[in-house]
């Protein structure tokens, strides 16, 4: 098979209504991105499963859903006012401004091309400022949050004085985060708007390494139920000097994407800096008391950070399959991620006893299964191809058998992968596609 290309996944995103650019009709907003119709059902899929994984089938974590503005206090506490910042150059020719980090020459401009006209680098904070009311002053200062991760921080208290669960427990969330990135670039990879399922778990700081290696499991588990092939992720034990402010140890999740080698997700051990900086910002006791009549402590902290974006580009590119034996695109998507999971059609649609039984077929599964759509534009085989394309598992075909015979309410269910063709009974339909 020929090697992927990123601008395979952009063209067949941009073609088949996964994602678009977000403001086209104005000539587009840089990084920024609309999720059309599939891919909005694709990335609340692997949503959906994230927190079906590590929420809804676990005793020990509990979901929050804070506000994206917070008091500026939070921020100032956290670090990301003094710390939250990109190294940027400017060319003193063209005036583009970059990464300094991310150049391939250092010394040349990659837009005018230029040599010897970049400034020194100065720090860029990547925080998007605001004003919070009707007055712009210093108390009115907030920021979009640029992670979920400090909403959570700021609730523990909440939680412990509402639910008091046993340590270690986890707190999680999903939702929007933005930066304000010098270069936006790679697609979905890196933009200025973009969404986070974090947890953050918290322990006694005696467990951490035990517990640290839990989640590197974990972590695992995630990769494999998104179907994302084992020898395209690679662990980066990040060294001291690369490892976030905050961070005691971190591992870096990469796959291996169209673009390179690039972090998927980040597993981040936290100690105790984060409660501790609001303890002594906010003056709130942040110690957790063991129900056990135990020492206090401050809790610390292990954080498994998931992007959604770079999970979403991770699993089109892991799906994305050109048989060239067949002559088609595939997106192999996990059942459970594809955003449309049977499609029904007539095999003639100017029968109407064809059509009329079809249409019961495609009811009965769409009150059942949810995710089902009609077909009958074009031959047949053109519509195979097309729900190839979009990731559809399985196409069920009423033809004229179903209405007559030894074969009478039976249908053709054609499988994806295979492309192999099975006639089954109606009645067994549900049963068979619901749990594929």
């Amino acid at each position: 098979m020929a090697e992927l290309k990123l601008d395979d996944i952009v063209s067949l995103c941009k073609r088949r209504g996964f994602i678009y650019q977000g403001s086209d009709i104005y000539g587009g907003l840089a990084g920024t991105w609309d999720y059309g119709p599939l891919g909005v059902q694709l990335k609340r899929n692997i949503m959906q499963l994230w927190w079906k994984m590590f929420v809804d089938s676990r005793d020990d974590m509990y979901g929050v859903d804070a506000a994206i503005l917070m008091n500026q206090k939070v921020w100032q506490a956290s670090g990301h006012v003094d710390t939250f910042t990109d190294p940027l150059v400017e060319c003193s020719n063209c005036h583009g401004r970059f990464r300094a980090d991310k150049l391939e020459d250092a010394n040349k401009c990659p837009t005018c091309g230029k040599t010897g006209t970049f400034g020194e680098a100065r720090a860029f904070n990547m925080m998007f400022k605001t004003n919070v009311g009707p007055v712009e002053d210093e108390n009115s200062i907030s920021y979009l949050r640029p992670e979920t991760a400090q909403g959570i921080f700021t609730n523990f208290k909440n939680v412990v004085d509402s639910l008091y669960p046993d340590v270690p427990f986890g707190i999680a969330q999903q939702g929007k985060a933005f930066r304000n990135e010098i270069s936006p670039r790679d697609f979905v990879f890196r933009s200025r708007e973009f969404e986070q399922m974090e947890i953050e778990y918290f322990i006694h700081p005696d467990s951490w390494e035990a517990e640290f290696d839990k989640w590197v499991t974990q972590c695992k588990e995630w990769f494999a139920a998104l179907g994302l092939p084992a020898d395209k992720i690679h662990e980066l034990d990040v060294p001291a000097e690369d490892r976030a402010h905050y961070s005691k140890r971190t591992i870096d999740f990469e796959f291996d994407y169209p673009i390179g080698r690039e972090e998927m997700m980040g597993l981040a051990y936290r100690t105790d800096f984060d409660l501790g900086n609001i303890q002594r910002v906010s003056g709130k006791n942040m110690e957790y008391r063991p129900k056990d009549g135990s020492t206090p402590f401050v809790p610390h902290v292990i954080e498994p950070s998931f992007g959604v974006e770079r999970a979403v580009m991770a699993v089109l590119c892991s799906a994305y399959w050109n048989d060239t034996a067949n002559e088609r695109i595939v997106l192999k998507l996990p059942y459970e991620l594809a955003p449309i999971k049977v499609a029904v059609c007539p095999l003639a649609k100017n029968n109407p006893e064809l059509v009329t039984k079809a249409r019961a077929v495609y009811a009965s599964l769409k009150r059942e299964i949810g995710s089902v759509v009609w077909i009958d534009s074009g031959n047949i085989g053109k519509n195979y191809r097309k729900m190839d394309e979009i990731g559809v598992p399985y196409v069920v075909t009423v033809d004229f058998d179903t209405l007559e015979g030894d074969t009478k309410d039976t249908v053709t269910v054609r499988s994806r992968d295979t492309t192999t063709q099975t006639r089954s009974k109606i009645i067994n339909l549900i049963a068979l596609l619901s749990c594929a």
